[in-house]
């Protein structure tokens, strides 16, 4: 497939964002073990931007006291501004008055002077303040907004996780907040005082001069129209920007973290091409954003002159006919231009204005999504012993496609039950309705005869342990990353776990033993090592429901042997489920359940099964022969 095609396949792969009459966007799934392939929404037009700059200012509301002295710093600053204009007015009369001696008006020029130098020191104090004071409000408004967005992810169900791209995600932590950032720190500051310097202009033209006044207010509505109709363009492309920013992170975080699978299939032409499609698409859509806000600039700062031009001139005209005195016309001057200057700084900050409500939109899009559901009626059991039974249980993770098909089970403390079949045949899925990442459609499963819908979340999670095939370690020390099955582990407890995981023997001889710092998800350490960890830290939780998700795939034969002398210890009175392609690993439970295409087609023990001649022994006839 040459370039040219593999753009074109491109194209298709992530048409879908709002305008040009796309469809849904459709990208490469992000899929959980056994979950479903998913699609990230690209964002959709904004529904209502007022309410988006309401739901920003709400956040700025819980600093009122702080935002309250900045706006009265910002009145002080524009009164003070304007107050020194006006002073111009009085100090150029004296000087073209007429019987005044130069010394006399030295003197006034002196004392005039002196005076716009006290308004323009409090002017730059007032700014000083109101810049600090914002600064403050607008970073504290931030964490909220960033503390908010991170608790809310927290509280989301796995499925948003497994339908959305990470890359996506943490583009809304860093890019979208930022933008949000920008404008609180300088631009909505700058946006009031404008608004406060136009209503003391036109207060002030008035007084000084009607007629000027009227030619300048009467360009207003030129302005105004000119401005929206930039804006309404410029806020469809910037949301198209931040859009395609999205995906390039997305896409960027997926190749950078699977660069071995990359490589291992030599993809690296094709995730160059890729990159470089939604690299040109987020160019194009900058492009038109960039250039949208920023001729709102230079279009309105030509209107701008036009009226100065304009109120030049007929100020002339009344200076020579209607003897308007000259301090009169140059204020007038100064005020067209003081009251065009707001409204050419909002227009020139409409770019940001622009990027800040489509981040702004997009951060609460995540806060928006509905968290994982509780009822009242839930109940935190004192004490779980692990008595499971799934009854006619059928599920799927869309509507319109069944994965499970009347699953019925039962495992009692102490049992350890074994799910094997093909790939896809459903047997992580079972694994994740018992710990309630999804919800079941159809049927029921109790645990110690309480119906898992009613059993708070936290609760029943707290009596889960898991190991799951995909390793995760995190930032921190090896002992730390083995306490995180249980927080209030001793030392002692975390090299007992260690040793039952058979993980003892490669921790010591790391360079700082169980105080090794592990980063980037444990790379320093094997595939091997990593999963012997997971197994660490289930085996140190107290959980009397353990779920072992392909647990010793990533270890050798002989590791493997150790692991399950250990699982075997930390298994007894625990209710163990155990899904394995290795039948050598599932030969001790006490009921293997054969799953195929989302059913129970076989189910016996070990030696049951392999009399029944069924679908197991020919499983486990391959391995024989394999081996």
């Amino acid at each position: 497939m040459n370039a040219l095609d593999r753009r074109e396949r491109f194209a298709k792969k992530y048409a879908g964002a709002e305008g040009g009459g796309k469809k849904e966007m459709s990208v490469m799934p992000r899929r959980g073990p056994g979950g479903p392939g998913g699609m990230m929404r690209g964002g959709a037009k904004p529904k209502n931007t007022l309410k988006t700059l309401g739901r920003l200012l709400a956040y700025l509301s819980h600093e009122r006291a702080v935002l309250i002295g900045a706006l009265v710093a910002a009145l002080v600053y524009t009164a003070a501004s304007l107050i020194s204009s006006y002073m111009l007015r009085p100090v150029l009369n004296l000087l073209t008055e007429e019987g005044k001696t130069p010394s006399e008006r030295m003197g006034s020029l002196a004392i005039g002077i002196a005076l716009m130098a006290l308004v323009y020191a409090i002017s730059i104090s007032s700014q000083w303040l109101q810049q600090r004071l914002m600064l403050a409000v607008s970073q504290r408004s931030l964490k909220r907004m960033r503390s908010d967005l991170y608790r809310k992810i927290q509280t989301l169900p796995i499925k948003y996780f497994d339908t959305h791209r990470s890359g996506d995600i943490m583009s809304r932590f860093t890019n979208d907040v930022d933008t949000v950032g920008e404008m609180l720190n300088t631009t909505l500051i700058q946006i009031i005082s404008g608004a406060i310097t136009i209503v003391g202009t036109v207060v002030l033209m008035i007084y000084t001069n009607w007629i000027l006044g009227l030619i300048t207010l009467i360009m207003t509505p030129v302005l105004t129209y000119v401005s929206r109709l930039i804006m309404k363009k410029g806020r469809n492309a910037y949301k198209e920007q931040q859009k395609n920013l999205g995906m390039l992170n997305g896409f960027s975080e997926e190749i950078i973290s699977g660069q071995k699978v990359v490589k291992v299939f030599n993809h690296e032409a094709v995730a160059i091409d890729e990159f470089d499609f939604l690299n040109d698409e987020l160019v194009e859509s900058q492009i038109k954003a960039q250039f949208r806000s920023g001729i709102m600039g230079p279009v309105t700062h030509q209107l701008c002159n036009v009226s100065y031009g304009i109120v030049a001139c007929v100020g002339g005209l009344l200076v020579a006919l209607r003897g308007f005195d000259y301090g009169g016309l140059a204020i007038s001057l100064n005020f067209t231009r003081s009251f065009n200057r707001p409204i050419n700084e909002i227009s020139m900050q409409m770019n940001v204005i622009f990027s800040a409500l489509a981040g702004a939109e997009r951060v609460f899009e995540v806060l928006d999504e509905k968290s994982e559901q509780s009822s009242e009626d839930e109940v935190s059991p004192e004490e779980i012993k692990g008595h499971i039974v799934l009854d006619d249980v059928s599920f799927g993770y869309t509507p319109d496609t069944t994965v499970l098909h009347n699953i019925s089970l039962y495992a009692k403390p102490g049992q350890k039950i074994a799910f094997v079949g093909s790939t896809g045949a459903g047997k992580t899925t079972v694994t994740n309705l018992l710990s309630r990442f999804y919800d079941i459609n159809e049927g029921t499963i109790t645990v110690d005869g309480i119906p898992i819908d009613k059993i708070d979340r936290a609760t029943l999670r707290r009596n889960v342990a898991m190991v799951l095939q995909d390793t995760h370690l995190f930032t921190g020390t090896v002992r730390e990353n083995i306490r995180y099955g249980r927080l209030d582990a001793t030392d002692e407890e975390v090299i007992e776990a260690a040793k039952i995981a058979s993980a003892h023997s490669f921790i010591i001889n790391l360079e700082n033993g169980y105080d090794t710092v592990l980063e980037n998800d444990g790379a320093n350490l094997s595939q091997g090592q990593r999963q012997l960890l997971n197994i660490a830290r289930a085996a140190i939780s107290k959980a009397p429901i353990l779920i072992l998700d392909e647990a010793t795939s990533s270890v050798d034969t002989r590791t493997e042997k150790h692991i399950e002398e250990g699982m075997d210890r930390i298994m007894e009175n625990k209710t163990t489920f155990v899904i394995a392609h290795r039948l050598s690993t599932v030969r001790s439970s006490n009921a293997i359940m054969v799953l195929e295409k989302g059913r129970i087609v076989e189910r016996g023990d070990h030696d049951e099964l392999l009399r029944l001649g069924g679908r197991y022994a020919d499983l486990y006839n391959e391995i024989i022969e394999l081996d």
